[in-house]
């Protein structure tokens, strides 16, 4: 069951879901605002001609930090990374699911491809993976609301929460962009 702003705001005070920086301001009727934080990443497409699924990534993307001021410009067509402002996290009883703002979503702006999940036990700042689906280029800015994160609560806390010892959990606790770990999965 997906938590109302009042559930949010009391598992919030009572330690299940974590937001830092929080703002009651930012809690609507059924999830919490994010903001946009200044950190990106981009492919290089100038030294790489091909993602090997099964190869580090280490040299495929490059960082890109905005100022407070500046803009990031997404132009159609083109995917990035990014990261939410807010370090986010939930106990063994909550997951949370990261989803667009319509606003943004009018504009063209995709900010999840497909990872706007929040497993239980994990606590980072969300990477996210924006596309720009329209016609035209848009800008992005430091602290704009971004998105917004929905909880729900599960039938049962997790018998092993993301980051348990002999789970893959390679993201746990990330508090920068993270470029993909899939060479880390065995296939």
């Amino acid at each position: 069951m997906i938590l109302s702003d009042r559930d949010i705001k009391k598992a919030v005070t009572g330690g299940a879901i974590s937001i830092v920086p929080y703002s009651e301001n930012d809690v609507q009727p059924a999830s919490v605002d994010i903001h946009l934080d200044r950190e990106f990443m981009v492919f290089d497409v100038n030294r790489n001609f091909v993602i090997d699924t099964r190869q580090p990534v280490e040299n495929l993307m490059k960082s890109i930090t905005i100022k407070d001021d500046e803009a990031f410009v997404l132009h159609p067509g083109e995917f990035a990374l990014g990261l939410i402002l807010e370090e986010t996290g939930v106990d063994a009883e909550h997951v949370g699911r990261l989803e667009g703002k319509s606003s943004l979503g009018r504009l063209g702006l995709i900010i999840h491809t497909t990872a706007g999940y929040l497993d239980p036990g994990n606590r980072l700042k969300m990477t996210l993976e924006l596309y720009n689906a329209g016609r035209l280029p848009i800008k992005l800015y430091y602290k704009m609301p971004i998105g917004q994160m929905a909880f729900e609560k599960m039938s049962s806390p997790s018998e092993r929460p993301y980051g348990s010892k002999g789970l893959n959990s390679k993201y746990y606790g990330d508090q920068g962009v993270q470029a993909s770990k899939m060479h880390e999965n065995k296939f």
